[in-house]
């Protein structure tokens, strides 16, 4: 008895074929009509904003107190004054920054001051203004600098940060 094979191997050959098809489609169920559409955009890269205020104007000597009651903020900056027998140093950074602590970090680091389109500064590190390591800029004139965590948990157990310049050493 003769058998032909070529029947049997055409019919798994086609077979083989739709389920690879049918497989194929798998990947794109639901998605009917939109293999052909460009992937979505990006979102825009907002432009960085500088600062209003300078890193050369935060270098120096700083008493240092915090308050988390607003009416107690006359208060803390005559105890931040008191500090400057042990002041808080904050450095001039080597890429234009300045040397400062992150929340709960014993090292000092280079940080920057970012500006943002609503016109708010910050200090902190690499990245967009307003990021979770970074601080608003609360109100400086020069001789009183306020500073607020934007993370809640560290804005809740630090406050504002009171910096008082203090005299120039002698």
């Amino acid at each position: 008895m003769v058998r032909s094979d070529g029947g049997r191997a055409a019919l798994n050959l086609g077979a083989i074929a739709a389920l690879a098809m049918f497989l194929g489609g798998c990947g794109s169920i639901g998605s009917v009509g939109l293999s052909t559409q460009q992937p979505p955009p990006q979102p825009a890269v907002e432009p960085e904003i500088p600062a209003t205020v300078r890193a050369d104007e935060l270098v120096g000597r700083w008493g240092l107190a915090s308050y988390q009651n607003p009416n107690d903020r006359a208060r803390t900056e005559a105890a931040a004054k008191a500090q400057c027998r042990n002041p808080y140093v904050i450095g001039a950074g080597s890429n234009g920054g300045v040397i400062m602590h992150l929340a709960d970090e014993a090292t000092p680091q280079e940080l920057r001051l970012k500006g943002s389109q609503s016109g708010k500064n910050y200090i902190g590190p690499e990245g967009p203004a307003g990021g979770a390591k970074d601080r608003e800029i609360v109100s400086f004139d020069g001789r009183v600098l306020v500073t607020r965590f934007i993370d809640p948990d560290a804005a809740t157990r630090y406050g504002n940060m009171v910096y008082v310049r203090c005299a120039p050493q002698r």
